[in-house]
């Protein structure tokens, strides 16, 4: 699967960065909910090793997903969580981990059915759309590394894997907030980072969103509020839409604030 090859790219993109930190940084905050590099990390890892597992067996996945689900009813966050499961693994120890079972992960959606179901958190998938998840997952966390860090990711068009989940993820949404969906879903023309032009749904001069395929991508997976993007939505159903976009899993979350997210600038003292 190309998919397989894009996630690893995301993966690669983002250890890139993470290769120079010492130890200590990666205890750093991010402006995501307070997270380390390091939460960051574990948070990934963990659900990198939860997709090979599914992978393999559905039975050997519940058993794995089991007690988070059970930990999670009692109240405690997936942080929490994961750091019993990464017994105490962190900094350097934890990225070579994290890279390690991010190729791992690569190869074996690599050599797999495309069609073929996995069991996850919520309803069943397919191995293409499980692979597109973790490459969307790494991508959208990744953003706080990379604000944090300083840098300006240089997207490529392997984020059209992303753009579509956004797309599709249209109904859900709303239906996850318990509103209707409006319908028709609106026309969408974004461009890519190659400067090539994708458009998904029937044009609709009035019910549309227009822009680049990085800032959709970034509303898709709240880790930018439209207000700090170029975005532009016309019509009622494409506006609302793009103040409660969410292409992952889970209950409903709101997106950050305007400004809250932002790429830091080096200290003047």
């Amino acid at each position: 699967m190309q998919q397989a090859h894009d996630f690893l790219a995301e993966s690669l993109s983002l250890a890139a960065i993470l290769e120079p930190l010492s130890d200590a940084d990666f205890a750093r905050e991010t402006l995501f909910k307070g997270w380390t590099i390091d939460d960051v990390l574990g948070h990934l890892h963990m659900f990198n090793h939860a997709a090979e597992v599914t992978l393999r067996s559905g039975d050997a996945f519940d058993a794995f997903f089991a007690p988070i689900a059970a930990e999670m009813q009692k109240g405690r966050t997936l942080v929490e969580i994961q750091e019993g499961w990464l017994d105490g693994l962190s900094g350097r120890r934890l990225f070579e981990a994290w890279r390690e079972g991010s190729e791992s992960l690569a190869a074996s959606y690599g050599e797999a059915d495309p069609k073929q179901r996995v069991k996850w958190a919520g309803p069943d998938m397919s191995a293409i759309s499980s692979i597109t998840a973790r490459q969307m997952e790494t991508w959208a966390h990744g953003q706080e590394v990379f604000d944090l860090l300083g840098h300006v990711r240089e997207d490529t068009d392997r984020i059209r894997n992303i753009a579509h989940l956004g797309v599709s993820t249209y109904a859900w949404s709303f239906a996850n907030r318990g509103e209707d969906v409006p319908e028709p879903a609106p026309h969408i023309k974004l461009t890519a980072p190659s400067g090539a032009v994708w458009e998904w749904n029937d044009p609709q001069p009035g019910n549309r969103v227009e822009g680049t395929a990085t800032e959709f991508c970034q509303v898709a997976a709240q880790v930018r509020n439209i207000a700090d993007t170029s975005l532009r939505p016309t019509g009622a159903a494409a506006t609302r839409w793009m103040e409660i976009a969410q292409c992952f899993a889970g209950s409903p979350e709101d997106p950050p604030a305007p400004g809250v997210r932002h790429i830091s600038t080096p200290s003047k003292d």
